[in-house]
């Protein structure tokens, strides 16, 4: 979590947190904090572990500072000896009510500390299938295709994400895809997709016939092979139009592996699929 517009989002956050308590301030600082907890949860795709449980440590951060300088702004109870339980009792409910809902809740935590996603639409646990799913059904929704094997899926349409997840000998056609592609622990698949960011990881023997407008990342792969996206489809105009995507700009041969350092040496992970190998049987 660390590109310049969260920076700047975060040090505008714990610049309005430092100054002089107000509850306007403190009002916007929390509304800086919900933009950077938003941009996290859609981040998730493609961030490291690392980086993502970093992210949550500075979120958590300035929500405790900010709940802290809200508590502060809280009048102080006056001690009376005549007060009477049930009125302390509803004068503290009083005190705590504001807290309570003006303060977004934390990001939700699992095991290893990745932001609960809302997945709209896929496919699961399903072998030797021929699947699809039409623009309408797929339309800017985040996309999730998990544990397939032997699969052929077609989705024709402008999905917003599409994750890819425990694949064995699928083959995976993908319309343009807004923002980003993820591909994790698949063995032996063809993807052809087109986005605006593509990360693989723990991915072997996987062919990718891919349009992309930034540089790829392999992380703990091996045997990736990378070809320009050829799939065609009516309608993939509009689609295209539709995701924001530049057709004229396309990185499918500039990979970054995160495996490999030495930058005059070709990476093993990965290679360029020949020419004569690209003949791809789509429908």
């Amino acid at each position: 979590m660390d590109g310049p517009g969260v920076l700047f989002g975060r040090a505008a956050a714990e610049e309005l947190l430092r100054g002089e308590a107000s509850a306007e301030r403190l009002e916007e600082a929390a509304g800086r904090l919900q933009g950077l907890r938003k941009l996290l949860n859609d981040s998730v795709l493609f961030l490291a572990a690392y980086d993502l449980r970093q992210g949550q440590a500075a979120l958590a951060q300035l929500q405790a500072e900010l709940n802290e300088r809200r508590q502060e702004l809280q009048p102080k109870k006056r001690f009376a000896f005549k007060a009477r339980k049930k009125d302390a009792a509803a004068a503290a409910q009083a005190d705590a009510a504001p807290v309570a809902s003006a303060s977004p809740a934390p990001p939700s935590t699992k095991e290893e500390g990745a932001p609960e996603l809302s997945w709209a639409c896929g496919f699961s646990n399903l072998e030797s299938q021929d699947l699809e799913k039409r623009a309408d059904e797929l339309r800017q929704r985040d996309i999730l295709l998990s544990d397939l094997t032997n699969c052929t899926v077609r989705l024709r349409g402008n999905p917003n994400t599409l994750r890819l997840a425990k694949a064995r000998g699928c083959k995976v056609l993908c319309g343009p895809v807004s923002t980003s592609v993820f591909l994790e622990d698949c063995r032996d698949c063809i993807l052809a997709v087109a986005c605006q960011q593509l990360r693989v990881h723990t991915t072997k023997d996987t062919r990718i016939f891919l349009q992309v407008t930034s540089r790829a990342i392999v992380e703990d792969c091996s045997g990736i092979q990378l070809a320009p996206y050829t799939w065609n489809y009516p309608g993939i105009d509009k689609d295209f139009q539709d995701s924001g995507l530049d057709r004229s700009r396309n990185n499918w041969n500039q990979v970054d592996d995160f495996n490999w350092l030495a930058r005059n040496v070709a990476s093993p992970n990965w290679s360029i699929l020949p020419e004569e190998e690209r003949d791809i049987q789509w429908d």
